[in-house]
């Protein structure tokens, strides 16, 4: 079927306005690693993809799967040794108090969990996120986005406070600095505290990720979270993406920047795809939220999925694919910065492991930000058969984020298309 009579099927069945990537967008048919080919044949090298975290139809993962669905499927209201064995592995690379788990089918619910359970924990509901965050797309997770204002507006429980950006530190608000960035959340808590609402969590990715994953010290949010938890409050890490090994050598991206967080959420590349994600918290915190609310997902913990979620461990394990990450990641991020040098369109090259990129400014004197160019490489780059995209909160930093297998020949061959493409573009 033409990419034209796609479109159109999928607006009268799906309904209008489904976000899709790419001008031109790719009918994928198969995936086995990195590669993935579109229904006319053509190969792509897939440099954005987090979800297949250990790649594409990876045969432990389908393995697991298929083994598991043709025994036994059913809902954690039944015992079953499944999802105990795979939360007592999952806790295991987590520091203490970290130690107890719900599981759940996406993010966006593992989200809206740990706000309850900071409500549970604090008797409060003030919630503090970045302006340029995304946490999911529940009603109550989609009040922390400001790229789609809910209607009405938001909430007024809701305080959001500008994300940093180091690539200008001083700008404005002063958030690029750690002290500017503590001072803001500061003042968003005396502004909860002052309102019916009170002061419960803030709530970031620790990779600032959908910001744009600026390049930030060691010790960046410390006076933050001190500030936080002086004011009564917890600290919710969202390792949706930056979590399972994804910034190299440390499982998740709270380690990395040395900070323990209360709560701990997690999704996308938890079980290659499967719908599998989950909350880690103290087992304090949990018994409040038990306490608080009845909760109950039917799906969240099968045993299919639990199957899944253990064979993405077994995974990385196996392949060492944290130790892969941190090693070609460096590798590709030097590649990078050698196009950096050669092209002034890229105003710096940020980013650990397999999460990294550019962003993309008219010059770098005054580094404005050129989201329409960051459009235009992502675009070419999806042309010449390698696949990438862009975010930030200028939307114009370059996301790049294979699956953990890739490697030096892969990144040889995106950083040579990426080259071709600037050359051509200036």
């Amino acid at each position: 079927m033409a990419t034209n009579e796609l479109l159109a099927r999928r607006q009268r069945l799906l309904g209008k306005n489904i976000s899709l990537f790419y001008e031109n967008p790719v009918h994928i048919v198969r995936g086995q690693g990195v590669w993935l080919w579109d229904a006319e044949g053509c190969k792509y090298l897939d440099c954005y993809n987090n979800v297949p975290h250990v790649g594409h139809c990876h045969p432990a993962v389908v393995e697991a799967i298929c083994k598991q669905a043709a025994t036994l499927n059913t809902h954690t209201r039944y015992l079953h040794n499944g999802i105990l064995d795979y939360v007592e592995r999952l806790v295991a690379t987590f520091e203490p108090p970290l130690s107890t788990a719900i599981l759940t089918c996406t993010g966006s619910e593992a989200n809206d969990i740990a706000l309850r359970m900071a409500q549970a924990v604090t008797g409060k509901t003030g919630i503090i996120a970045t302006d340029s965050t995304y946490h999911g797309n529940t009603s109550a997770v989609s009040q922390l986005s400001t790229r789609m204002p809910p209607i009405g507006g938001h909430l007024d429980h809701i305080r959001h406070v500008p994300a940093p950006d180091s690539l200008r530190p001083e700008s404005g608000n002063g958030a690029g600095t750690a002290a500017g960035f503590a001072d803001n959340t500061r003042r968003a808590i005396e502004a909860l505290q002052q309102s019916p609402h009170g002061f419960s969590a803030l709530i970031l990715c620790p990779y600032f990720a959908n910001e744009g994953f600026p390049d930030l010290p060691a010790g960046f949010l410390d006076e933050t979270v001190l500030a936080v938890r002086e004011a009564g409050g917890i600290v919710i890490a969202d390792e949706v993406q930056p979590g399972f090994g994804r910034t190299g050598g440390h499982m998740w991206g709270h380690q990395r920047i040395g900070l323990t967080p209360d709560v701990v959420t997690m999704g996308k590349p938890m079980g290659n795809g499967h719908p599998v994600a989950g909350v880690v918290a103290s087992q304090e915190i949990m018994s409040e939220f038990r306490g608080a609310f009845r909760y109950f997902n039917t799906f969240g913990g099968n045993p299919v999925s639990c199957a899944a979620a253990a064979a993405v461990l077994n995974v990385l394990e196996a392949e060492d694919l944290l130790t892969n990450a941190a090693s070609v990641g460096a590798y590709t991020r030097a590649g990078l910065e050698r196009l950096a040098e050669r092209h002034p369109c890229l105003g710096d090259v940020r980013g650990h492991g397999f999460f990294f990129g550019t962003e993309v400014v008219t010059d770098r004197e005054t580094m404005t930000p050129d989201p329409g160019r960051a459009g235009q490489i992502v675009d070419a780059m999806r042309e010449e058969g390698v696949l990438m995209g862009k975010t930030g909160m200028h939307g114009n930093t370059l996301k790049i984020r294979p699956p953990m297998p890739f490697s030096n020949a892969n990144a040889d061959l995106m950083l040579e298309t990426l080259g071709r493409i600037l050359d051509s573009l200036e």
